[in-house]
């Protein structure tokens, strides 16, 4: 069995999903006592939040590219970010490290093509939803985006920074969400990308009456299936 190098924190409720899914997934799929060989480096979200509220990319892929050189050190056989927004610094972090990084992005839109999806919506942070280092992947698997208006834009990413990542689970916000992805719908999306590791926590598949592509659960997938492979 490889092992694992979780990098989490970003925030750490949904770092618990990835922990719990990936064990989950070795079990189902080995049977028994098995778990997964994990290392977990969870770093302060403040100090990450900041570089992003400043815009300063090149000291959070500093922040991460030493925690990935950590876990390389420790014996991680591959990496994994608990997050989507900071896959942005991707290439710096793998140009740091001898081993590779799994792809949050890659692993979603592998996702989508086994479920026969072309046109998807995208919830996320508002970088996530903006730029294109996440929604470039997509497309270059013949995926058409579609993201929110600019006003939705925002009411989305503030609910991920001021409640998700602090735990709240708020209905009023939820029934924000519900709308916004059906108004997305209704412009001919198949399905929607939870594009932020925490909107999992608000939005499940049993709200929507078509599919949901909770990313970290994806990811957490991948790793756990990558690590058991022959």
């Amino acid at each position: 069995m490889k092992t694992i190098g979780l990098i989490g924190g970003m925030s750490w409720e949904s770092t618990v999903t990835y922990y719990k899914v990936v064990n989950e997934t070795v079990k189902k799929e080995l049977g028994g006592l098995h778990s997964a060989k994990v290392l977990l480096y969870s770093v302060d979200f403040s100090e990450i939040e900041k570089c992003q509220a400043d815009g300063d990319w090149d000291k959070s892929a500093a922040i991460l590219s030493a925690a990935a050189k950590n876990l390389e050190i420790a014996g991680a056989d591959f990496i994994v970010i608990c997050t989507n927004t900071m896959h942005k610094v991707v290439p710096q972090i793998q140009s740091n490290i001898a081993i590779p990084v799994i792809h949050i992005a890659e692993a979603t839109a592998d996702e989508l093509k086994y479920h026969n999806i072309t046109k998807v919506a995208l919830l996320g942070t508002k970088y996530t939803m903006t730029q294109d280092f996440y929604k470039d992947r997509l497309i270059n698997a013949g995926i058409t985006v579609l993201i929110p208006e600019e006003e939705e834009i925002e009411i989305v990413n503030d609910v991920i920074y001021n409640e998700l990542c602090l735990g709240i689970i708020s209905e009023a916000s939820k029934n924000k969400y519900l709308s916004i992805i059906r108004g997305l719908a209704e412009q001919g999306a198949q399905g929607v990308i939870l594009g932020c590791t925490e909107i999992g926590l608000l939005i499940q598949q049993k709200d929507l009456e078509f599919p949901v592509f909770d990313t970290a659960q994806i990811h957490a997938v991948r790793a756990a299936k990558l690590s058991i492979e022959e």
